[in-house]
C-alpha cells in the first residue's frame, strides 16, 4: 500500500475539477438548486478517479523503457542518447519522461512529454554536451504515465544507473583522420601545402602535374615517354612529433564552456592520430611546476590507446608554469631533433619576455611551434556598436589587447620560432595544417 500511494501521483486537472466543484458547493449555500448538480458532480469525481487509478494500476508491467548510452562520452561534443519506450497498457497512454541526468551539467528541468498507443514502442532521442573530463553518472530513468481520464499519474522507476567516462573529443578525431587522408581538406578549412622540399631517397618516376618541382624532372625518361616525367621522392618518416600542454593558470580560461586546456587536449588527440597515420612517431607531455603525463614518441598500433587514456587522466590545479623546468626536461630527455607543438597562451608581451629566453633555447635544437589564443570574446566585443563614451573606452582597451596578441606573434617569429595564432574553435584545423606544412616543407 505504501508503494502504491508512492507512485500515484494526482494531476493538475484533478485538483481544477476537485476546486471547481467546491465553488459550486459555496454558490448552493446561496442558490439552494444548485446543491443536487455539486453533489452528482463530486460523486462522478470519484468515480472518474477510482477508475483512473483502476486503469493504470491493475497492469503490473504498465511502461517498459531503457536508456542507451554511449560507453564513453566525447568531451566538447554532441553525444547522442537515446530513451526507448514501450506501452504495455491496453490503451493510449500520456507519458511524461524525466531522466536523471549527472550533476556535472545541472540540468533540472529535463522532460520528455508524448504519448504511445497500446503496444507501441518509441524511441526518444536527445543530445548532451559534456565539458569536463571525468566521471559522468546517470541516474535513474522516471516515467510518469496517464490515461486520456488525466485525473492521476502513475510514476515508474527504471533502476538505469549508469557511469559513463567523458573521454577527450574523440569524435573529432575519427572526423580529421578521414578528412586529412582523403581530397576534401578545402571543405573544412585544411589546406594543401604544396611541397617544396623531400628527402634524398628515391621511390618512383611518374608523369608529371602541376605544383610538381622541375627541378625534379627526369630527362631520360622524358625523352623516352615523349613527355614530362619527374623523379618522386619518399617522405621522411619515423620523425618524433611531441604534443606539450601547458597546465598552468593560462590555460584555464573557458570560451564555450570548455576550458583551453581541453581545447588542447582535444587536438593533441587528434594530431596525435594523424601523426602516426603519416608514419611519423608521437608523443607528449604536460608541465606546470614539473613535467607530467609523458609518453614516449613512438610509432605502434596500441599507441593510440595509450595518449588517449594519458588525456583523460590529466589533471591540474592550474598553477604557475615553470619554463626553466621544460626547457631542462627537454635538453636532458629529447636527445634527437623533435617537432615540439607547444600549447599555452600568452595575453602581454610581458608576460612572453618572461619566458622568451627558454622558448629561444628550446628552438636551437628542437623545431618548435607556440600555440596560442585569440580571445575570441574580446573580438566579438570589438564588433559591436559603441553608444557611449564608456563603450569606446571599453572598445578601445579591448581591441589594444587584441592587437598585442598579434605583437607576440611577430615577437616569436622574430626570434625564429614558428607560431600558430588561432581562435580555440579552429585550434584543432590550423594544427593540423602547420604539422602538413612542416612534411611538405621538409623543414624537420
Amino acid at each position: 500500500m505504501k508503494q502504491f500511494f508512492k507512485n500515484l501521483y494526482i494531476q493538475p486537472k484533478f485538483f481544477w475539477a476537485f476546486f471547481s466543484i467546491v465553488l459550486l458547493f459555496v454558490v448552493s449555500y446561496f442558490v439552494e438548486r444548485f446543491y443536487g448538480v455539486s453533489k452528482i458532480l463530486f460523486v462522478t469525481l470519484i468515480i472518474f478517479l477510482l477508475v483512473d487509478i483502476i486503469l493504470l494500476f491493475r497492469n503490473k508491467t504498465g511502461i517498459q523503457t531503457k536508456r542507451i548510452v554511449p560507453e564513453k562520452l566525447s568531451n566538447g561534443d554532441d553525444n547522442p542518447i537515446s530513451i526507448t519506450v514501450v506501452n504495455r497498457f491496453q490503451f493510449k497512454t500520456y507519458i511524461k519522461i524525466i531522466d536523471e541526468l549527472p550533476i556535472q551539467w545541472q540540468i533540472r528541468d529535463f522532460k520528455i512529454e508524448n504519448s504511445l498507443n497500446p503496444s507501441e514502442e518509441k524511441t526518444f532521442n536527445y543530445q548532451v554536451k559534456p565539458t569536463e573530463r571525468g566521471e559522468y553518472h546517470f541516474g535513474n530513468v522516471n516515467i510518469f504515465s496517464s490515461s486520456s481520464i488525466g485525473l492521476i499519474a502513475r510514476r515508474q522507476q527504471f533502476d538505469e544507473n549508469k557511469m559513463v567516462p567523458n573521454y577527450p573529443s574523440f569524435l573529432q578525431l575519427k572526423k580529421y583522420e578521414f578528412i586529412a587522408f582523403t581530397n576534401r581538406l578545402k571543405f573544412f578549412g585544411l589546406k594543401k601545402i604544396r611541397r617544396i622540399g623531400n628527402t634524398l631517397e628515391f621511390e618512383q618516376i611518374k608523369n608529371y602535374v602541376s605544383g610538381d618541382d622541375i627541378r625534379n624532372i627526369n630527362w631520360k625518361a622524358t625523352a623516352k615517354k615523349n613527355s614530362l616525367m619527374v623523379n618522386q621522392y619518399q617522405d621522411e618518416k619515423s620523425q618524433p612529433v611531441y604534443s606539450i600542454i601547458d597546465k598552468g593558470r593560462v590555460m584555464k580560461m573557458p570560451f564555450n564552456q570548455l576550458s583551453l586546456l581541453d581545447y588542447a587536449i582535444n587536438a593533441t588527440l587528434v594530431i596525435s592520430s594523424i601523426v602516426l597515420r603519416k608514419n611519423d612517431k608521437a608523443g607528449m607531455f604536460t608541465f606546470s611546476r614539473k613535467i607530467e603525463n609523458r609518453v614516449v614518441a613512438q610509432q605502434r598500433k596500441s599507441h593510440m590507446n595509450i595518449i588517449l587514456e594519458t588525456l583523460y587522466n590529466i589533471e591540474t590545479d592550474f598553477a604557475e608554469s615553470d619554463f626553466s623546468r621544460l626547457y631542462v626536461d627537454i635538453k636532458r630527455s629529447l636527445n634527437q631533433r623533435s617537432l615540439l607543438l607547444l600549447y599555452t597562451n600568452f595575453e602581454t608581451l610581458d608576460a612572453l619576455h618572461r619566458q622568451l629566453p627558454y622558448l629561444q633555447a628550446i628552438a636551437k635544437t628542437h623545431l618548435l611551434v607556440v600555440i596560442f589564443f585569440e580571445n575570441t570574446e574580446l573580438k566579438s566585443f570589438t564588433e559591436k556598436k559603441a553608444n557611449s563614451t564608456k563603450e569606446i573606452f571599453d572598445k578601445t582597451i579591448a581591441e589594444k589587447f587584441i592587437y598585442e596578441k598579434k605583437l607576440i606573434a611577430t615577437e616569436l617569429r622574430k626570434h625564429g620560432i614558428q607560431v600558430i595564432l588561432t581562435a580555440p574553435d579552429n585550434l584543432t584545423v590550423d594544427t593540423i595544417n602547420k604539422y602538413l606544412e612542416i612534411k611538405a616543407r621538409g623543414m624537420l
